[in-house]
């Protein structure tokens, strides 16, 4: 793509993120509706004011990451459209949220729990067979297209999602031990999801064949039950 038409994208998009970030900045609204929604039924003031400092962290980076990565992308070569930049946009952005919440703010209180914590009890069984299926079912797909520069990009994308889901069980305590497990469930779990569909939507441009369509679809289907709760869960 010319250079010229690259700015214009990276520009577009740049302003695509920032309209994000201003109406999607959260609130005591918005933070309170995630907690509840992943499992805190009563939040007080402090989890609540933790939620909204955990949905900052991810989403103030939406518009620098939308302005650079199609820069990034042309000069790496890779040809991107607009479902995958948004994808990897959200998870680069855990990424830099995870990084960022290992050294917690001053005057955190901190809460040591008993149990020690282990990927499985952020994703849960069925969610980590169901990544690893839609994966190996990508990788598949590209090795019998010999398709060896997409998957490089797999693999990164994988890396990049199991850094995040590392991170956040070894993210230090904050706050109430309920309100902190939910959000490190959510990060854990929306890097799941998001990593299927990154994978999938990277990784398999050409959705025009049967197959290619399925692996794509069901890794779509996959982020959306990995990254919401169900009523099951809640119950």
């Amino acid at each position: 793509m010319p250079f010229d038409n690259v700015v214009a994208v990276a520009l577009i998009m740049g302003l695509f993120g920032l309209a994000i970030l201003v109406l999607l900045w959260p609130g005591e609204k918005q933070g309170k509706k995630v907690l509840r929604r992943w499992g805190v039924g009563d939040p007080s003031p402090s989890d609540v004011a933790e939620a909204v400092r955990y949905l900052r962290r991810r989403r103030f980076w939406y518009p620098w990451l939308f302005l650079g990565l199609p820069l990034l992308a042309d000069l790496a070569g890779i040809d991107n459209d607009g479902v995958s930049l948004f994808l990897a946009t959200l998870l680069v952005g855990a990424l830099i949220a995870e990084v960022l919440a290992q050294r917690p703010p001053k005057g955190a209180r901190r809460e040591a729990g008993l149990e020690r914590r282990e990927v499985r009890g952020l994703v849960p069984d069925w969610g980590l067979i169901l990544y690893a299926v839609i994966v190996a079912a990508a990788v598949v797909w590209l090795v019998v297209h010999r398709w060896w520069a997409l998957l490089g990009v797999a693999a990164a994308v994988s890396a990049v999602t199991w850094l995040i889901i590392l991170l956040a069980v070894r993210r230090p305590s904050t706050g109430d031990g309920a309100a902190d497990g939910a959000l490190r469930v959510r990060s854990a779990r929306v890097a799941a999801g998001l990593g299927l569909a990154a994978t999938v939507t990277l990784a398999i441009p050409d959705v025009t064949n049967a197959g290619a369509a399925i692996v794509v679809l069901a890794g779509l289907a996959g982020w959306y039950h990995l990254a919401h709760r169900s009523r099951v869960e809640a119950a």
